[in-house]
């Protein structure tokens, strides 16, 4: 059993990590700008917080094994997050609900970068791939980005899936993924840590 703060736990991803993580018997520090939405699980305290007040949220994440953290990248400040998990609070293992944008179709070239992409995904996308590239720089925190396949949607929990790197994983009909297999994935990270300062990703 770890003690995980789990911050933007009320969120389609968040909520789903919230429920695998009670279900596996974690103690959950949850996190999230309204408590008040945060689901009520055996092991998990609600907590008020915000991503963007550093001091604050160092003080909610202080004495937790690990911080998973799901929130939009594009009103979050990766520095911000970062400083607050190792700098402040002194928690060394940081998992990140990533984006799929950033991941390769082929050779040298991204998912967000194809035409088809839609634009109105663009700007969290893009935010998601330079919250990447800082952490590729991090070398006093133990992260890893879990990036999901393309299409990320509420599904079963069936926890068959595949793993893969830097490549959008695709099947026949698409590429996706659940936001309940994904959170399986992030919890077996969490449990047996094999991509530690890496990116890696699920889909089926």
């Amino acid at each position: 059993m770890a003690k995980v703060a789990l911050i933007g736990a009320s969120g389609n991803a968040g909520s789903r990590l919230l429920s695998e993580l009670s279900e596996r018997g974690h103690q959950v520090t949850a996190i999230a700008r309204n408590a008040d939405r945060i689901a009520s699980l055996p092991g998990v305290t609600a907590r008020q917080g915000d991503a963007d007040e550093s001091q604050a949220l160092a003080a909610l994440l202080k004495g937790h094994d690990a911080v998973i953290s799901a929130v939009n990248f594009k009103t979050n400040d990766v520095k911000t997050l970062v400083g607050a998990v190792v700098r402040d609070a002194g928690v060394t293992r940081y998992l990140v609900v990533g984006g799929a944008g950033s991941l390769e179709v082929a050779f040298e070239e991204k998912l967000i970068d194809q035409p088809d992409f839609p634009d109105a995904y663009q700007p969290e996308a893009r935010a998601g791939g330079e919250f990447l590239d800082f952490l590729r720089g991090v070398e006093d925190l133990e992260w890893t980005f879990l990036s999901p396949s393309a299409e990320f949607v509420p599904g079963d929990r069936t926890g068959q899936f595949r793993l893969g790197q830097d490549q959008l994983l695709t099947h026949e009909g698409g590429s996706s993924i659940s936001f309940e297999d994904y959170a399986v994935a992030m919890v077996d990270e969490l449990e047996n840590p094999t991509h530690v300062r890496q990116r890696f990703t699920v889909g089926y």
